[in-house]
């Protein structure tokens, strides 16, 4: 890990809701699925650690504590926020939101643990 990975580092990605995020069961209805979600929230945390860490390193998700409060329908771009807020050796916490405007569609927490991607698998 670089000395630059600390708490305060942000990232913010926008995506487009469409049927690939969508829950096929609702399906004329397109909205925004709670897995799409996290799994945004996931690529934010991951893109703002990303950078500051060192070549064989990578991070993988741990903990996800979040709610998903209001919908985003089909066409509506979401915003998805992420800050490192606290680090623990390996582990970091994130605060996570996504909004459509002032909207909030879903917030909590997401931790990620630092690995060596030689050492990970099989």
């Amino acid at each position: 890990m670089k000395a630059s990975l600390r708490p305060g580092l942000t990232h913010q990605l926008t995506e487009r809701v469409s049927a690939e995020l969508s829950p096929p069961h609702l399906l004329p209805l397109i909205v925004l699925s709670t897995p799409s979600m996290i799994l945004l929230m996931e690529m934010a945390s991951l893109y703002a650690a990303q950078p500051h860490l060192d070549e064989n390193e990578t991070t993988v998700g741990t903990h996800v504590d979040v709610s998903h409060g209001a919908a985003a329908r089909e066409g509506e771009t979401v915003i998805v926020d992420s800050e490192l807020v606290a680090m623990d050796r390996r582990r970091l916490t994130f605060a996570v939101r996504v909004s459509v405007g002032d909207r909030i569609v879903g917030e909590g927490t997401h931790q990620r643990a630092v690995i060596d991607k030689k050492g990970f698998g099989p």
